[in-house]
């Protein structure tokens, strides 16, 4: 099939894209989530994000492109699709008349899940609300709703779970809670999808990330090397078999370095990442007349990397390309 469509990817797009009068929202968007993926989706507000998980929904209609969801073509009308995926979005709309009991039930009796008390009992449990399930809706603080429409979103075990800004509203034990379940239920062959701008959860969660900036895809790789292509820059911790004090001028007339600190035995390296420098650097040092006991590559997070996008890492995602 064009494109590389794979039946074994839980979803796929081919240069989806949607338009509101003449302006291109999400444009030419092809990504790929694989089976039993934990799968982060990353960019700036207004990026289009939230519209992409609407038309993969079939909430709103796509202006062209196409979408494959659990190796079908994508079909609004397609109902036994539906059955396969839970949903968790920023904001809850509930029957605040309901009890959770009630509310549960309902959804229950809709997907036909079976020993559906059973398995209220566990996700509520899992969230730490299963003393507050006789509590009418209305009740509930926007964290409870949150929480959940997790339980909701897992009570027919979808095959496939896409979060939308999915831990808006709790605090840091609900977030926990949150991540737990999601590993849970991931350990179990549940795929997820999910979209945040809280990345120190989406770099605790995701192995896989696609960037988007104002429609476009602009990178989809390893956490690792999506962390690398953020920043031009990489910290490299140097032990040596001694002090270093006359390493300085050797250092200094390295082009690749672009600073260091230098404190007794102990060297800390920013080197460019427009290539890997650590071959050179080990025979600069060794040619010096010291000794590396140990180097390491000091890591840093993605929040570190990519707060927000800039204009510079956006530059650097582009040169660099998708899965390079």
């Amino acid at each position: 099939m064009k494109g590389g469509y794979k039946k074994s990817s839980m979803i796929q797009t081919e240069n989806l894209s949607k338009e509101y009068d003449g302006l291109k929202v999400v444009d030419g968007l092809s990504l790929k989530v694989e089976k039993n993926e934990i799968y982060g989706f990353l960019g700036p507000n207004g990026a289009g994000k939230t519209t992409t998980i609407m038309m993969l929904l079939g909430l709103i209609p796509r202006s062209s492109g196409k979408i494959f969801l659990l190796g079908q073509e994508m079909n609004p009308h397609n109902v036994e699709i539906k059955r396969k995926i839970g949903v968790v979005s920023e904001s809850q709309y509930l029957y605040c008349e309901m009890t959770a009991q009630e509310y549960l039930e309902f959804f229950g009796e809709i997907y036909e899940v079976q020993n559906c008390q059973k398995r209220i009992d566990e996700l509520m449990n899992a969230v730490d609300l299963e003393k507050e399930k006789n509590k009418k809706l209305g009740a509930y603080s926007k964290g409870m709703q949150q929480k959940l429409a997790f339980v909701k979103a897992l009570l027919h075990d979808p095959e496939l779970l896409i979060l939308d800004e999915p831990i808006a509203n709790l605090d840091p034990t609900g977030i926990k809670q949150i991540r737990d379940l999601i590993e849970q239920e991931h350990r179990t062959g549940r795929t997820v999808f999910v979209s945040s701008h809280l990345l120190s959860e989406v770099e605790k969660l995701c192995k896989k990330v696609g960037i988007i900036n104002k429609g476009k895809l602009l990178a989809e790789d390893d956490m690792e090397n999506i962390k690398r292509k953020l920043s031009d820059t990489v910290n490299i911790l140097i032990e040596l078999n001694r002090d270093g004090q006359t390493l300085h001028t050797v250092l200094n007339q390295l082009p690749f370095i672009q600073s260091f600190v230098l404190e007794g035995n102990t060297l800390e390296v920013q080197l460019k990442t427009d290539q890997d420098y650590r071959k050179e650097l080990s025979q600069a040092i060794f040619n010096a007349g010291y000794l590396i006991l140990s180097m390491q590559t000091k890591e840093m997070s993605l929040e570190e990397a990519f707060i927000t996008i800039t204009q510079q890492n956006i530059s650097l995602l582009a040169s660099r390309g998708n899965g390079q």
